[in-house]
């Protein structure tokens, strides 16, 4: 469905929360999340984009709360452009001159 949708157009992770009255009188919350939600500190803050709706029913009112966290690109333009904190990258090491035999000091 919905979230199968959202993560194939290049999205990282999908939470959809749909709360109200889904069936029967009671209220009820139900949560579809697909990948590993960042929702705190200054990343959560940035990749993340989230939308709310309320739906008027005649047996009450439904909130469906969408969360898709945007995948990271350099330039800028599908998502953020800093890079995530916990990302890491291994560089190569530098050459080193080979070490120069001294004469010993006595």
């Amino acid at each position: 469905g919905v979230v199968r949708f959202v993560m194939e157009a290049t999205s990282k992770v999908v939470e959809v929360i749909v709360s109200g009255k889904l069936r029967g009188q009671r209220a009820k919350a139900m949560k579809f999340c697909d990948g590993y939600m960042i929702k705190t500190g200054h990343a959560g803050q940035v990749y993340t984009d989230s939308a709310v709706r309320h739906v008027l029913l005649r047996q009450g009112v439904i909130g469906i709360k969408v969360s898709i966290m945007l995948p990271h690109d350099p330039e800028g333009r599908t998502g953020p452009s800093m890079p995530l904190d916990d990302a890491v990258t291994i560089h190569e090491p530098k050459e080193e001159a080979p070490p120069v035999d001294e004469a010993p000091v006595y």
